[in-house]
């Protein structure tokens, strides 16, 4: 009889240190995801950082030709006033004349303003 009372409480004993070896490996699995995801978070990190600097640095570049442009274009017409005001009123003139001839082409040849 005191062999069948022992048998149970090696059963549980043994059950319960099976539990636990599977818990603390359950725990080193999850350590080593977080490990992982920490890792990954990581790289995602620097990978997004890079896009931003090469983002930045564009703009940057960008921001200065623009500038640059500007600069130009503000000299050229500080030094030369009538030639872009000569520009300007040829411009206008073309886009007159083109209007009008458009317009006569598609008006009615019979028509009335009446």
């Amino acid at each position: 009889m005191a062999d069948e009372e022992t048998a149970p409480k090696t059963t549980r004993r043994g059950s319960q240190e099976a539990l636990e070896k599977q818990v603390e490996q359950m725990r080193r699995e999850i350590t080593k995801i977080n490990k992982a995801l920490a890792e990954r978070a990581e790289e995602a990190i620097d990978q997004a950082n890079g896009w931003y600097s090469g983002a930045a640095e564009r703009a940057s570049k960008a921001t200065q030709t623009l500038r640059a442009q500007a600069q130009s274009v503000s000299e050229t017409v500080k030094e030369n006033p009538g030639t872009l005001s000569t520009a300007m009123i040829v411009g206008g003139m073309i886009g007159f004349v083109l209007g009008y001839v458009v317009g006569q082409s598609s008006e009615d040849r019979y028509r009335r303003w009446y």
